[in-house]
């Protein structure tokens, strides 16, 4: 069942992004980090940070600022009466080129909880996993220099089927050796439960809707508050 919504998923997120590139000429990424991003610059020190740094999946892209995951995540911490701030540091369009190549900005904020989030449009661009798995090892170490007590989380994307099996195993491979060899934490697939439904998605089968949003954030506060 989760094959056959995944391809589905895939299907359409593949048109999709052909379709958008060939009449933009390229893919154009929306600057989706919020004016909170900008604001975490100065939080209060006392006041431990959580950054969710990914791409249009993280921004909530098509959404309301407080229907993101890192928004629905804020809430839970708020609810627990936890001392922590939610960064959304989603771009819209972002590789694993365009992250490695903006994360040292993003790290002029102290980092306690890092939760990576990219590689989904190097997957449907079909782009070498080798290279992917590079630039995602160059921010993880980047993070881990500056702050080598952060604790990491990599949420794991999979590949469009449609690359074929040898790809889609390669893809899939490059998350869970970044989580041995960096030993972080490791969630499997970011949009477990969510990808390819119809009610859980936006009209463009790509993007969580708000009910999606929930799931991802459920998902993923099983995996975070732990750390915390």
């Amino acid at each position: 069942m989760r094959s056959l919504f995944l391809s589905a998923f895939f299907l359409l997120f593949s048109t999709t992004f052909f379709l958008s590139c060939n009449s933009e000429g390229q893919q154009k990424p929306e600057v989706t980090q919020k004016e909170d991003t900008k604001e975490g610059l100065s939080t209060n020190s006392t006041t431990k940070t959580i950054m969710c740094f990914g791409n249009s999946l993280t921004a909530g892209y098509g959404l309301e600022d407080d229907a993101s995951f890192p928004s629905l995540l804020q809430e839970k911490i708020n609810a627990e009466n936890l001392d922590y701030k939610v960064i959304n540091a989603g771009l819209s369009g972002e590789t694993s080129a365009g992250g490695l190549n903006r994360i040292d900005w993003m790290l002029r904020q102290k980092i306690d909880v890092f939760l990576l989030e990219l590689g989904g449009n190097d997957g449907l661009r079909g782009l070498p996993t080798d290279q992917m798995e590079k630039n995602l090892q160059q921010i993880l170490d980047k993070v881990k220099a500056k702050y080598p007590s952060a604790k990491i989380i990599i949420a794991a994307m999979e590949a469009p089927p449609n690359l074929g099996d040898t790809y889609t195993q390669s893809f899939r491979a490059v998350y869970k050796n970044l989580a041995q060899k960096n030993k972080i934490t490791y969630l499997p697939f970011f949009l477990e439960g969510v990808a390819g439904d119809p009610k859980l998605n936006l009209p463009d089968m790509i993007h969580p809707n708000e009910e999606g949003q929930k799931i991802v954030a459920t998902n993923i506060w099983k995996t975070l508050k732990p750390l915390l």
